[in-house]
C-alpha cells in the first residue's frame, strides 16, 4: 500500500490515463481527489474506485480556471489538511479538427488552443498546489508530456511545442521546489489508447498501423495502465531521490 494515508490530486481523472492512475492510487491506499469536467464519467469512477474499497472525492473543476483550480486547492486543504500528490493529466492533441496540421496550415486559434489545454491546467494547478507543498516540506508533482517532444511524429507543432514546455516546465518547479522536499517529474507516452484515441487509431489505415509499430521496439501501442504504472512511481516514495526526469514511456520509440 504504497499511498496509505496520502492524498492524491488526479487531474483529468475520469478517462484514459487519469482515470487509469486514479485507480492505482485509490487501490493503493490514497484519498483520492479526482478532477474532471465531465460529472457523468466521474460518478462511474466513483463507483469503480468504491467497489474496490477506495476513498474518492470527486470536483466538477475546469483547471484551465485560475478561480476554480484555486478553490478546488483551498476546498481539499480545509478538508484534509494537505495535499502530497498532484498529477496533472489535463492535455492531448486532439483537441482541434486536424491534429496533425502543418504549421502553415494550422490557424492562429488552433495554436492558442493546443498551447492552453497542454500547459495552462499544468502551470495554475501546480502553481496551486506548490505553494502548499512547500509549507508541508514534502510532496510529488507528476506531469504529462509526450513522446512527440522529441521524435515528432504526426502531430501539429502546436502540440510538439507544448509537450516540450512540459519537459522544460518539470525541470524548472524541480529546481524551484526540490529545496523543500518537492519532486517533479513527467512521462512522455507515445500513442496510448484512451478513450478518446482509441477510435482514431481504429481510423488508421493497416498499413499506417504496421508503419508505427514497426517503430516501437516493443511492437505494441500503449494502453493508459502502462503509462499509470509509472506516474504511480513516480508519486511514491520509491522515487523519493528522483526529480526534474521526464521517463519516456513510449515503448522505446524514438
Amino acid at each position: 500500500m504504497r499511498f496509505q494515508g496520502k492524498v492524491a490530486i488526479v487531474t483529468a481523472a475520469a478517462n484514459g490515463i487519469g482515470k487509469a492512475t486514479s485507480k492505482i492510487l485509490a487501490r493503493e491506499g490514497a484519498q483520492l481527489v479526482a478532477v474532471d469536467i465531465n460529472s457523468g464519467a466521474l460518478a462511474e469512477l466513483t463507483k469503480e474506485i468504491e467497489r474496490e474499497g477506495g476513498n474518492i472525492s470527486t470536483f466538477e473543476t475546469n483547471v484551465l480556471e485560475g478561480t476554480q483550480v484555486k478553490d478546488l486547492v483551498n476546498s481539499v486543504v480545509g478538508r484534509f489538511n494537505k495535499i502530497d500528490i498532484l498529477v496533472n493529466a489535463v492535455g492531448g492533441s486532439t483537441i482541434i479538427p486536424n491534429s496533425t496540421a502543418s504549421v502553415d496550415n494550422l490557424s492562429l486559434d488552433d495554436w492558442d488552443k493546443i498551447i492552453q489545454f497542454n500547459l495552462k491546467g499544468t502551470f495554475l494547478c501546480t502553481s496551486a498546489v506548490v505553494s502548499q507543498m512547500k509549507k508541508q516540506g514534502n510532496g510529488k508533482i507528476v506531469n504529462i508530456s509526450s513522446d512527440a517532444a522529441h521524435s515528432m511524429g504526426d502531430p501539429s507543432s502546436a502540440y510538439v511545442t507544448a509537450k516540450a514546455g512540459i519537459m522544460a516546465f518539470t525541470k524548472k518547479v524541480a529546481r524551484e521546489a526540490g529545496p523543500y522536499g518537492v519532486t517533479c517529474n513527467a512521462i512522455a507516452p507515445s500513442v496510448t489508447l484512451s478513450e478518446r484515441v482509441g477510435p482514431r487509431w481504429e481510423q488508421r489505415s493497416e498499413e499506417n498501423k504496421q508503419q508505427i509499430l514497426e517503430e516501437i521496439p516493443l511492437r505494441r501501442v500503449s494502453q493508459p495502465d502502462d503509462q499509470a504504472k509509472v506516474i504511480a512511481f513516480l508519486a511514491s516514495g520509491d522515487a523519493d531521490y528522483v526529480t526534474g526526469v521526464t521517463i519516456d514511456t513510449s515503448g522505446g520509440r524514438y
